[in-house]
């Protein structure tokens, strides 16, 4: 069986092509074998009030689309534009492998692909973001 294999806690929430699914009690496993389902994970998305940084913007226009509040084909030019524009600030190969990668599926229409290149990089981000200037 091929697909995507989702593993959920118990009473753990998701979005799954707009309608909200909810775990039962137990841990649960579900199996999803429609290509290009729009999933999110309620526990990783991110609040509009969070998304204060660039790579968090970048990332909530991403989730926009798997919501489907927001077409890929309107937010595509915005999520290429400003992985270029933050691609200035990340120097380590790994963080521009992520960066190709988000840029690449934005443009070839992969919502879920951007954000998870893209969300590679929070971590990154926040370091760099708590440094005292010099």
């Amino acid at each position: 069986m091929s697909g995507l294999v989702l593993k959920l806690a118990p009473s753990e929430r998701l979005l799954i092509n707009g309608a909200v699914i909810e775990n039962g009690q137990r841990r649960g496993r579900l199996n999803i074998l429609t290509p290009g389902a729009h999933i999110l994970r309620l526990r990783d998305a991110i609040h509009p009030n969070e998304a204060t940084t660039p790579v968090r913007r970048l990332c909530y226009l991403a989730q926009l689309v798997l919501s489907g509040d927001r077409r890929i084909e309107d937010v595509a030019p915005d999520l290429v534009s400003g992985i270029n524009a933050i691609s200035q600030i990340f120097t380590e190969p790994q963080q521009h492998e992520a960066l190709s990668l988000a840029r690449r599926a934005a443009s070839d229409g992969q919502a879920y692909q951007t954000l998870k290149a893209l969300r590679s990089l929070l971590h990154v981000e926040t370091e760099l973001l708590s440094r005292s200037p010099v």
